[in-house]
Parts: structure tokens; sequence; C-alpha cells
């Protein structure tokens, strides 16, 4: 008898030793845009905390199969058994057909066109699963945007706060932006006594879209000058303040240019869709 429970709880031993090596072979890939030193510095200072306990690689650009495949080789030269993907992009629908075929999760070509280059699926010798969320889901943005305003408010009832993301080009993708950054506003609103919290998305890339909003916000400005209140600009966007200098030029408003890099919330946002693939 005593040498049946010694052979189990030797085997359970066994096997919880397996499976703790199994998971620290685990790799995690972050997925997320691309743009100028300090933007990718930004992010490989959020993905650092994470390199104490995973493998790993991050791919910049959208869903660029060259960096993506680089990623993978580089988990898979590390020896991991299997390669979690976070993309850390705003909206869960950014890249995600894209990214799923080249990763051989889906075998849908039709999400490529002649402006994203011909379909191609990576190498991958180890399975491999992958994040449906975008930061419009997470709730935490919600307390990093009412961070931001409350370190710029010094008189919240003779303010308005403009919180402005980027924005798709589908009008039914982008309505459902607008709805997201309203429920994530909620929490500045509560934060303070605000004369207002507005969100808007500037529709950056396509200028038939973006012309529009861009009158609106410095008509807004002015008018809000007029009346004597300030304006506190709060960019949604993972890191910088885009283009918002540029539209808003010569108008007054006041901000300090950080988007939710850097704030450990981010990390922490990585770290629980890496753990939720497993």
């Amino acid at each position: 008898m005593r040498k049946i429970l010694f052979l189990t709880v030797f085997g359970l031993l066994v096997t919880l030793s397996l499976s703790a090596k199994q998971v620290e072979k685990a790799g995690l890939l972050v997925m997320a845009h691309g743009g100028s030193p300090e933007w990718n510095r930004a992010v490989l200072d959020a993905v650092m905390p994470l390199e104490k306990t995973y493998s790993t690689a991050v791919a910049f650009g959208m869903a660029n199969p060259k960096t993506l495949q680089d990623a993978v080789f580089e988990l898979e030269h590390e020896g991991v058994t299997r390669i979690a993907v976070v993309r850390l992009f705003m909206s869960a629908e950014s890249f995600l057909l894209r990214t799923l075929y080249s990763l051989r999760l889906s075998n849908d070509e039709s999400v490529f066109s002649e402006y994203s280059g011909p379909p191609r699926q990576l190498d991958i010798a180890v399975p491999v699963s992958i994040n449906k969320e975008g930061l419009l889901d997470a709730s935490f943005v919600g307390q990093v945007l009412t961070k931001r305003a409350s370190g710029l408010s010094t008189e919240p009832e003779k303010e308005t706060v403009l919180i402005i993301g980027h924005g798709p080009e589908n009008d039914e993708e982008n309505q459902r932006w607008l709805e997201r950054m309203n429920l994530l506003a909620e929490s500045v609103r509560e934060s303070a006594l605000f004369h207002t919290v507005r969100v808007f998305t500037l529709r950056e890339d396509w200028t038939g879209k973006r012309k529009p909003i861009e009158l609106e916000l410095q008509t807004l400005l002015r008018s809000e000058a007029e009346a004597g209140r300030e304006v506190l600009v709060i960019p949604f966007r993972l890191f910088g303040f885009g283009p918002y200098a540029e539209v808003l030029d010569g108008l007054s408003y006041r901000a300090d240019s950080l988007g939710l890099l850097p704030d450990t919330r981010v990390s922490d946002w990585i770290r629980e869709q890496l753990e939720a693939q497993f």
C-alpha cells in the first residue's frame, strides 16, 4: 500500500514538474504597430518585466509577415514549446484576420489585398495561440486616462477634456471605437467635476474622413476659449501625441503628450492576455 502511495505521489510530482517546465518554455510574441525609436523603446520597456518569466520577442509592424517570422524564429531558437501572441493594438479588430492567416490559424486569403502584399503563412514548428482583445476592451485604460487628466487639471469645473484617438476607416468599426472610448471616459467624468469630457476619432489615415473632424475639433477649441474654459487634450494612443499638435496648431489647450505608455498597467495587461491563453 505504501509503495502504491509512494508511486502515486511520485508520479504526481513528476507531472507537476513537467507542467512547470512546459510553462517556463512558453514564449511571448508581442505585436505592436511600431514607430519612432522612442515609440518602439516604450513598447520594449513595457514588455521587459515579462522577460523574467518568459522568453519574449516583439514584432513591430502592421501584421508584417517578416517581423512576425523573425520573432517566431527567435523564440523557437530559445527552445520554447509554444508561443502565445499578444496584439498590443487599441482595437481587437486591428489586423486580426491577417494575423490569424499568417499564424496558420486560418486559411482565408481574402483578407489580403494588393496593398498588404501577397498572402504568406509563417514557418512555425510549435503550437501558437493568439489573444482576441484590444486595449479598447481593457478597463484599466480608463484609469490611465483619468491619471492623465488629473495630471493636467487645475480647475476641473472650468476645463473641457478631449480624448482623441486614431480611429479606423470603416464607419461601423469607428462607431464601436467611439462607444468604447466613451465607456472608458466615464472614469474621467467620475474623477472630477469637469465641465465636459468628450471623445473623438480623427480617422487619421483617410483624408476625406479626417478633414471634417479636424474642423470640428478646431471649432470646439475656439468656442471653449471664448467661453473662458481650458481644454485638456489626452491622446488615446499607445504612445505619444500623434499628429494632434499639428491639427491644433495655434489654438489654446493643455497637454502632456502622454499616451497609455509609460504605465505599468500596460505590462500587467500583456501578462493577463498571455496567461489567459494557457
